[in-house]
């Protein structure tokens, strides 16, 4: 019954928050465009799922994935895992963190690459370039920024160094990069630093950076606990240019080749 209470508490702010959406695309419709829906079953079945999905899909976050991420962060994070041989009044260094580090990248590659938003997106990049793109390697760089990014996370989170110097750095790099990288890929750079901040990659990641600063003395959850979702978006950027920019020097290389060959 407790269940059953709060899906249908889930289901009825879910239904309040898409409000909203359909009166924006009502108003347009009929208001703008004046033009009936086509295939109106078709819209009204779709908006159906959506409601039950996020329902659904908002219960099993408060049940199964805020809750396993902050027990992995309290396990990794508990003296009797991290040097089970040593007095526990004796303090833990950052270092010793490592399995936490290891950990975060771990599932930030493995919660990125499964993100369907960056499936599509990556689809239709692969699709848009002819093939140039392939929507496989740009999964993968986005997935290893990810993972550099969470682990470079936890690493403050442990450390206690302020969010906006790492920020700031990441950016400079990001600049940096923009100037020198091909200008067909920068939009969709940015673009993948955006998509992966969805519906597989937030939950997990926001409950570890959470569980991670309640779990570490000296830490505050909501000062320390929040701001690994920023790591998540900004280091995809920088991998996707780097991809960009390798492939660029790549096929630079194989057309001086090619010319060599044909002179000879």
């Amino acid at each position: 019954m407790i269940l059953l209470a709060e899906l249908w508490s889930t289901f009825l702010s879910t239904l309040r928050d898409v409000a909203p959406i359909i009166f924006v695309i009502l108003f347009f419709q009929l208001v703008i465009i004046r033009r009936p829906f086509s295939h109106l079953k078709n819209l009204i079945t779709g908006m159906v799922y959506v409601v039950l999905g996020m329902t659904f899909f908002l219960v099993g976050l408060d049940k199964a994935l805020f809750p396993l991420g902050t027990s992995m962060a309290e396990q990794l994070t508990s003296h009797d895992f991290i040097n089970p041989t040593t007095d526990q009044r004796i303090s833990i260094a950052w270092q010793d963190y490592y399995w936490v580090y290891i950990f975060g990248g771990c599932i930030g590659f493995a919660t990125t690459l499964a993100e369907p938003a960056l499936i599509a997106v990556a689809i239709k990049a692969q699709q848009i370039s002819g093939g140039t793109i392939k929507a496989w390697y740009l999964r993968l760089a986005v997935s290893i920024g990810v993972a550099v990014g969470i682990s470079l996370g936890t690493f403050r989170i442990v450390s206690g160094i302020d969010l906006y110097m790492f920020i700031i750095a990441g950016y400079v790099v990001v600049i940096i990069q923009t100037i020198f990288s091909p200008k067909l890929i920068i939009g969709l750079a940015y673009d993948s630093g955006g998509v992966t901040t969805s519906t597989v990659t937030v939950p997990l990641v926001t409950a570890l950076g959470i569980g991670l600063a309640s779990s570490i003395p000296g830490r505050n959850p909501l000062m320390d606990g929040f701001g690994l979702i920023a790591f998540a978006s900004l280091f995809p950027i920088m991998t996707v240019l780097a991809y960009a920019q390798f492939a660029e020097w790549i096929n630079h290389r194989a057309q001086l080749k090619q010319a060599d060959q044909i002179g000879e």
